[in-house]
């Protein structure tokens, strides 16, 4: 479901659908809170993605047992233990300790050293050797390898078992062998350790998640790793540093607990709470700097957002002028109130002042997708009527497929056409737009399917045709071509036959003729969804490319 909302919102952004939902502080409920709770219910109804600690488990700890040295490290039955004498006499060789915890060491007999912590152990073998050998024997004793041991893992993991290991591996080398807890149904905080049926230690995995601490244990031959049924749950999303469902004990949590896990980000500054475990959905609003004295429920999920006032913008000014780049503006400040803090160069072309703005970049950039998607749909549904036909029209689709997948790479300029406009001094300016200044130019630029392309340089008698003639002309017949004049204010004007060589066209200098690709195909659909894209990317992106 998680990954079919995120297909559908995404779909919706292409197409420019949006919806928002207003919410009052401690709001009743409401066909509107209701909502609210029912899509942020949603939005978390596959755990297995969005539960805080699955991550753990993905098969590292199982990779690598634990057999370094321990020096709390309990020695038990089984374990091999590597003692070297020399001297007065010499011996060197593994002992296993037997049922009975002792090894027995040629010429002093059985030594019983189960229960010994292994810092300690040379100075146990040492000790009963110097009962036997009073002088002139040195000994060296140390823990070769720890027991072998078989765990019983069970409970809500992902595939419970016996699992191989050795006393001194972790709960989670075990745990991660039987898969991982399952997230739908597993606890992370309540992980027993059962031997002869009794529970010997609990394990709480998030403090290991969240601060690395792991209790030191040794696991013996036989015990039982039990992972419980998950606790309470609530869900934190938004304006966090780790999205995702919580678990906690009890019948609540402070938020601000919940939050320290969560960890909002800097920019965070409200919280919007919708609180599913009572009879009537209901949906609280408030400040970060309100959460003292609020607790959260089994089902509550919250919302960390950053809603902020508007207080000041940046814009840029790039190009022919004197001035500094960057301005900081009061917001509601028109593009008007920057031109008049500019002090332009000498060679500046006032009556092309180019807008860029992040939010047109985006649109032109959805419009552009939503294009490239009804093209597919019309490349992949056209239908043959023989097989001849179909094998043509598969090889056809292969190579249009490949060109939209060049086209989605292309990124448009945000351009905003204000030349002519009688409003374009009270334009409000958003944070992060571009105002550039262009240089004068004495050069026409004519690109796309033309022999050459090149820069040319102005004429005062030369028509459109003209100049892509100097290009060395149509690359395709001209009856077949679409010719585009870019201005440099954003605006642009299609040439037909007849304005080709008009005198009357408007050319000036430093406009761009594109020549647009001929558009080889014989589905009307298709070539109509091709021009449109190849239009699009002439005014939005400044490219031409052919199929």
């Amino acid at each position: 479901m998680f990954k079919r909302l995120l297909v559908f919102f995404a779909f919706l952004s292409v197409f420019g659908l949006s919806s928002t939902i207003a919410t009052a502080q401690t709001a009743p409920t409401t066909p509107e809170a209701a909502q609210v709770a029912e899509q942020s219910l949603e939005t978390i109804s596959d755990p297995n993605e969005t539960v805080f600690g699955d991550w753990i488990f993905k098969g590292m700890f199982a990779q690598q047992s634990f057999i370094g040295f321990n020096p709390n490290y309990l020695i038990a039955v089984g374990d091999k233990i590597q003692v070297r004498l020399w001297g007065g006499y010499e011996f060197a060789g593994g002992l296993i300790v037997d049922a009975q915890g002792n090894v027995f060491l040629p010429g002093v007999g059985p030594v019983k050293i189960a229960g010994v912590r292994n810092e300690n152990l040379n100075e146990v073998i040492t000790g009963a050797i110097k009962k036997v050998y009073r002088k002139n024997v040195n000994v060296y004793a140390s823990l070769e390898g720890a027991e072998p041991v078989k765990v019983f893992v069970t409970g809500f993991v992902r595939q419970p078992g016996l699992y191989a290991g050795h006393a001194s591996d972790s709960v989670l080398y075990f745990l991660d062998k039987a898969g991982g807890i399952d997230p739908t149904r597993g606890s992370f905080l309540k992980v027993d350790i059962l031997r002869g049926g009794s529970v010997v230690r609990t394990v709480n995995l998030y403090d290991f998640i969240l601060s690395g601490a792991m209790p030191a244990m040794q696991i013996h031959d036989g015990d039982t790793v039990v992972v419980n049924a998950v606790q309470g749950q609530a869900g934190v999303f938004g304006e966090v540093q780790n999205p995702a469902l919580f678990e906690f004990n009890g019948g609540s949590i402070p938020v601000e607990k919940l939050l320290a896990y969560a960890r909002p980000f800097p920019q965070a500054t409200h919280i919007r709470i919708s609180r599913n475990n009572l009879q009537r959905a209901e949906v609280e609003y408030f400040a970060l700097a309100e959460v003292a004295g609020r607790t959260i429920n089994p089902g509550d999920v919250l919302d960390i957002v950053s809603d902020k006032n508007p207080g000041t913008i940046s814009v840029r000014v790039e190009g022919e002028h004197l001035s500094s780049k960057e301005f900081i503006l009061p917001y509601g400040a028109t593009l008007g109130d920057v031109l008049k803090q500019v002090h332009y160069g000498s060679d500046a072309e006032m009556d092309a002042i180019q807008l860029m703005r992040k939010s047109v970049q985006k649109r032109q950039k959805e419009m552009l997708e939503a294009q490239l998607v009804a093209l597919q749909s019309s490349v992949l549904t056209a239908r043959s009527n023989t097989v001849e036909e179909a094998a043509l029209r598969a090889q056809e689709a292969n190579l249009i497929l490949q060109w939209v997948e060049r086209a989605r790479n292309i990124e448009p300029k945000g351009q905003v056409a204000i030349a002519g406009s009688s409003v374009r001094d009270q334009i409000l300016l958003e944070s992060g737009d571009i105002i550039r200044i262009p240089r004068k130019s004495e050069l026409i630029l004519v690109h796309g399917d033309v022999l050459f392309p090149t820069a040319i340089a102005w004429r005062d008698n030369f028509t459109a045709a003209d100049y892509i003639e100097q290009a060395g002309g149509f690359t395709q017949k001209e009856s077949a071509s679409n010719v585009l004049l870019l201005h440099r204010d954003g605006t642009f004007v299609k040439l037909d036959r007849g304005t080709l060589n008009s005198k009357r066209l408007g050319l000036k200098p430093g406009d761009e003729i594109f020549v647009l690709p001929r558009v080889a195909t014989k589905n009307v659909q298709i070539a109509k969804d091709i021009i449109e894209v190849l239009y699009q990317l002439a005014l939005s992106a400044g490219v031409v490319f052919g199929i």
